[in-house]
């Protein structure tokens, strides 16, 4: 089974935003990066799906030249080859403009299979695997808890996964490939790179390529703030009756959460 893994490079979660003049993005040069959770979850289930059925994983990913970082990550951790579409627009674009560079750089590839993460940490519109799918003309489902994916002579082209609903509630589908899942975290326990994986992965290759079509945004970015900090700590005097009547007051009419 031929699989491509498609992930991002996001700002570390316990790094500060700090955002540009115009306030339409961040300091991009002030950030430190990582692998996306949810991509690191469906990266591990591609690992797992070739050591049981055979094939390649192929990781692919979209942005500025200091993508190759997740992308050699990726490598060690057990992938085979990586694809990446390198234009520094592609850093801030929305899904739809992300989705269309993945696929030029896809459609060749004759690729069984495409897993992606629910959503990004940083933007998380949850939409670029849905676009995707959509421009290869493969089926898809979202919110993928399980794969089960047939062995060699047991009815190619299907495949059955698990998906999560609201609710505590859980759906089984089965759908043709080629397909694109966009894979929940949580769905496996991730791997870390070795270190005879990471001495492979400089040796294994990096394809590089601009965007097959000029890199226009969709969506603009109009604004950007970081939260303001309004609530204040609030000390309730008195006995301890009259406290507690006090705080139920609070809590009812002021927070309204009884």
């Amino acid at each position: 089974m031929k699989i491509a893994v498609c992930i991002k490079q996001v700002p570390t979660r316990d790094w500060q935003p700090k955002l540009t003049d115009d306030r339409t993005w961040i300091r991009e040069q002030d950030a430190t990066y990582e692998m996306n959770e949810p991509d690191a979850y469906a990266l591990e289930e591609a690992l797992r799906l070739k050591e049981r059925l055979g094939g390649e994983v192929v990781v692919c990913s979209a942005g500025p030249a200091r993508v190759a970082q997740v992308l050699r990550e990726a490598l060690a951790r057990g992938a085979d080859r990586a694809l990446h579409v390198q234009d520094d627009g592609l850093a801030s674009c929305d899904a739809f403009v992300v989705a269309g560079a993945l696929a030029g750089a896809m459609k060749d590839e004759a690729f069984d299979l495409v897993l992606t993460g629910l959503q990004s940490d940083d933007q998380g519109f949850a939409q670029t695997g849905v676009i995707l799918a959509e421009t290869l003309g493969f089926s898809h489902a979202t919110i993928v808890m399980e794969v089960q994916a047939p062995s060699t002579g047991s009815g190619p082209g299907q495949l059955r996964v698990k998906r999560e609903l609201e609710g505590g509630w859980f759906q089984w589908v089965t759908l043709p490939t080629p397909a694109v899942l966009t894979i929940q975290s949580g769905i496996n326990q991730l791997r870390y790179a070795t270190l005879k994986g990471i001495m492979a992965a400089k040796k294994k290759e990096i394809c590089t390529s601009a965007p097959s079509a000029p890199v226009t945004p969709h969506q603009q970015i109009v604004s950007l703030y970081v939260p303001a900090k309004s609530q204040k700590t609030q000390l309730i005097d008195g006995t301890p009756a009259e406290a507690a009547k006090a705080l139920v007051a609070r809590l009812r009419d002021d927070a309204r959460v009884i």
